[in-house]
């Protein structure tokens, strides 16, 4: 009895297939494709193809978009890959070294603004001119109430 055949890897994936195996809206994959993040033809049948490759690019782009980074600088990583080639296991420890410390900042910003939470209970939003979370670095306060911006310099 030979072996049991398995059917051809699918070079060509239509946008439900990419849709489906990347767990993501059809919609979503079409917004990428409108800002550069990935890249699709069209078959004979005016049907939008994409090549197998683009999966790793969606999981790649739903990973950085998971820690917070834009898109714009997502896809300012992915353009700057040699033909804009999907991402290898070297290109993204490169790509995630780059906002390794954006993260680091938006972390510790998050644990300050836990640490300052336990002093919103006692303040109850009343006092805008002393809230560290409402209201940080209020330096116009220090001139007096009123709209301070608006009678500028003279």
């Amino acid at each position: 009895m030979p072996g049991k055949q398995h059917p051809p890897i699918e070079t060509e994936l239509t946008v439900g297939q990419v849709a489906a195996r990347a767990g993501v809206a059809v919609s979503t994959l079409h917004f990428y494709e409108s800002k550069g993040l990935i890249h699709s033809w069209r078959n004979a049948g005016n049907q939008r193809r994409y090549p197998r490759e683009v999966l790793r690019r969606v999981a790649v782009i739903k990973v950085a978009q998971r820690t917070g980074i834009p898109l714009a600088e997502i896809q300012a990583a992915l353009s700057s890959l040699p033909e804009n080639r999907t991402p290898t296991a070297a290109d993204w420890k490169r790509l995630s070294a780059r906002w390794r410390d954006a993260l680091d900042a938006r972390i510790n910003s998050l644990i300050r603004l836990r640490d300052q939470l336990d002093g919103c209970i006692g303040c109850g939003c009343l006092s805008l001119k002393a809230c560290p979370l409402r209201n940080p670095w209020d330096e116009l306060a220090d001139e007096g109430p009123g709209a301070r911006l608006l009678e500028g310099d003279t």
